[in-house]
């Protein structure tokens, strides 16, 4: 491959690199010694889906290893019993090792639906962080100080408001960038708010003497509410894991001005296909087609072209021609009455009681077409029921 193509695909989506020069110098480096570069990205397992936004830095770590480099996934095992506090202004509560343990296995699953699995090495945190003593603890903060790190726009945040600010939240950045020294980590990735973390995991290399990683920071993929970054706890996020239908309808529902960042960071469209998107939707195509195409894009690279192909077919006729889906869940149940909140969670339609009376309090929940007000309605079992909560969730109740 050129030497200017391989750069120009390296680059392609970042939105900082820190410092460019090292990049390529480390790149020629690469190809002059045969080494290939040890290409960082860590995951704090902290439930069992990974969805499409996390994927942004995985597709890049993809082309690093298509061009004879190693991914190396580092499993924080340490640090999701913390929590990353970046961006958040609560502690988050700390996690079991065995729910870590189980949640990581199932991420690795998913990421290997964009990873070279030859290519990839999976190191756990434990490796290094479970000898360590007090004092090599106590070395590691000797290294920076509180001044340093209530630069930090969350920590000094927090601080400022008299939120609360666990003295362990502050060892996350630490922790993270100790990986870079346990690993010997020439690139990092990782989003545009990890930047703190990434550029500590530099510092921490050269007060080790280590030659300094290079930081490449990715832009966020916003949420399908068109307003936060897509994410579990705000369940706007599109899992790897869900359906070629749910994928097709979360992507047609997001706001029109969302279209641009999703065909940049969600497909693997190259320039020229976004710089034409870009010319259809200033000359004032329709933006629900251009829609329907990043939808497609999505889909196919998960599931493939039929795949694609059937859910396009499928939201038509859900939407566009008000039909019910073809294949519909079927639940059985066995007395002549039940809640509704009940029937919403045992269905498994609604994670938890407080999903089901949020969506009834937000008029997302019909039966047999009759929008559901009262959380605390019987619905009376007799004949088939169609229940429907939200735009794609649909359920048959029949009397067992």
């Amino acid at each position: 491959m050129d030497r200017a193509e391989e750069i120009k695909i390296i680059k392609r989506r970042a939105e900082e690199i820190i410092p460019e020069e090292d990049l390529v110098r480390k790149l020629d480096k690469a190809n002059k010694t045969g080494k290939p570069l040890r290409i960082k990205y860590g995951i704090d397992p902290t439930g069992s889906d990974v969805h499409i936004g996390h994927l942004v830095p995985i597709r890049k770590m993809r082309d690093f290893q298509d061009l004879g480099h190693t991914g190396v996934i580092i499993i924080g095992d340490f640090t999701a019993q913390i929590g990353d506090p970046t961006g958040r202004d609560t502690s988050r509560p700390p996690l079991t090792s065995e729910l870590v343990k189980k949640n990581a296995e199932s991420y690795m699953e998913q990421l290997y639906t964009v990873l070279d699995e030859s290519k990839t090495e999976v190191r756990w945190q434990s490796e290094w962080f479970g000898g360590m003593t007090m004092k090599d603890v106590i070395g590691l903060l000797t290294k920076f100080t509180l001044a340093q790190f209530m630069a930090h726009d969350t920590f000094r945040v927090r601080y400022e408001k008299g939120q609360p600010l666990a003295m362990h939240e502050i060892m996350y950045p630490l922790l993270q960038g100790y990986d870079s020294v346990a690993i010997e980590s020439d690139v990092e990735l990782g989003a545009t708010e990890q930047k703190f973390n990434i550029l500590i995991g530099r510092d921490m290399q050269r007060y080790f003497g280590m030659e300094q990683q290079i930081a490449m920071l990715f832009p966020i993929l916003i949420g399908t509410d068109g307003v936060n970054k897509m994410g579990k706890s705000l369940n706007n996020y599109i899992a790897v894991f869900d359906t070629p239908n749910d994928k097709y309808g979360k992507i047609l529902s997001i706001p029109d001005n969302l279209i641009l960042n999703y065909y940049e960071l969600a497909t693997t469209a190259g320039e020229e296909e976004i710089l034409r998107v870009k010319n259809d939707l200033a000359e004032g195509v329709n933006p629900k087609i251009v829609k329907q195409k990043v939808a497609r894009t999505v889909v196919a690279m998960y599931h493939g072209e039929g795949a694609a192909e059937t859910a396009e077919k499928e939201f038509e006729k859900v939407f566009a021609q008000k039909d019910l889906p073809t294949e519909i869940p079927e639940y059985i149940c066995s007395s002549r009455s039940l809640w509704i909140v009940k029937l919403l969670t045992e269905s498994g339609m609604c994670s938890s009681s407080g999903e089901a009376r949020r969506m009834i309090k937000q008029n997302a929940v019909s039966v047999n077409e009759r929008r559901i007000t009262d959380e605390n309605e019987e619905l009376s079992i007799t004949g088939e029921l169609i229940v429907k909560v939200g735009k794609r969730r649909f359920l048959k109740v029949v009397k067992g």
